[in-house]
């Protein structure tokens, strides 16, 4: 049988400031003083915003120091550079969990346990959070427990409460909305800020809000699609992480722009969930660069 080795261990610093001349000989001079070996590295600056955006990735083992003091010793050239905290440092050799909130819709719960059991999404899905039961089965035929948390109509505060706590124990890296039918409360949204990944089955923002298949029947459109975006406490307007479509036409009944739609819902939920994962995303305002 073929040897499979173990990915090369690597730290990714994601970093944004004003943009200016010089930025990219400050970070690559710092790195380089260190014999810092980059096997990655990507820029863009918006123009609009004047802000400064770069990915890079270094050989873990070409540094004579850890994460912990590579952040440390970063952390003075983001203050050099005005990045405030518009910077991260990240340790490909930490396992990357998160949890999923799901309702009865298993459709982008199957395609995540899939691609998590066949090695192609790395991540460990520490939980699978449901509102209702109809997930729970699945979800622990592949060895990862289920909490059923209901929702009553009357008392859904007490709900997010357990449903908090339930996150909480595990401090995920994402906490993945995969068709969770509840709108996080606000101090839900600020709290999971950044790691909180919802799919709307919409190329959004048109037809936010519930079923939008529907309404994109009726106003007769001809692509349908899905967006993975973070979630904020604006309703489907958090910053988008990727999006995707597919073609439909005037033969196409509801349950058909729903069966196609959810192959793009899969897809692209788990294309944004990997490059939330891997650090490809920077936000800035209610927009993001995707490296």
């Amino acid at each position: 049988m073929p040897v499979v080795t173990a990915p090369e261990r690597r730290y990714v610093i994601t970093f944004g400031c004003p943009d200016r001349t010089g930025i990219i000989a400050r970070i690559s001079g710092f790195l380089a003083e260190h014999g810092g070996w980059i096997v990655e590295a990507a820029y863009h600056t918006d123009p609009d915003t004047g802000w400064f955006f770069t990915r890079q990735v270094v050989r873990a083992g070409s540094l004579p120091f850890d994460a912990d003091e590579l952040r440390a010793r970063f952390g003075e050239v983001a203050a050099d550079l005005s990045a405030e905290s518009s910077w991260e440092v990240s340790d490909t050799g930490e396992r990357r969990r998160a949890v999923v909130l799901v309702s009865k819709a298993g459709h982008c719960l199957y395609d995540l346990l899939g691609r998590v059991a066949s090695g192609e999404l790395d991540v460990d899905i520490a939980a699978v959070i449901g509102n209702h039961e109809s997930l729970a089965d699945i979800t622990r035929a592949h060895g990862i427990p289920f909490h059923h948390v209901p929702f009553p109509a009357g008392d859904k505060a007490a709900a997010f409460e357990e449903v908090r706590k339930l996150v909480g124990e595990h401090d995920p890296h994402a906490v993945v909305l995969a068709r969770f039918m509840q709108i996080l409360p606000a101090d839900l949204c600020r709290e999971w800020a950044g790691r909180a990944i919802n799919i709307h089955h919409s190329f959004l923002p048109s037809f936010i809000g519930a079923k939008p298949y529907h309404q994109a029947h009726t106003r007769g459109v001809k692509l349908v699609g899905a967006t993975c975006h973070y979630v904020t406490a604006d309703l489907d307007a958090g910053p988008i992480i990727d999006q995707d479509v597919i073609r439909v036409d005037h033969g196409d009944s509801v349950e058909d722009m729903v069966r196609k739609g959810r192959d793009i819902e899969k897809v692209t939920l788990a294309r944004g969930l990997r490059w939330h994962l891997e650090n490809r995303v920077l936000v800035h305002g209610n927009r993001t660069v995707v490296f």
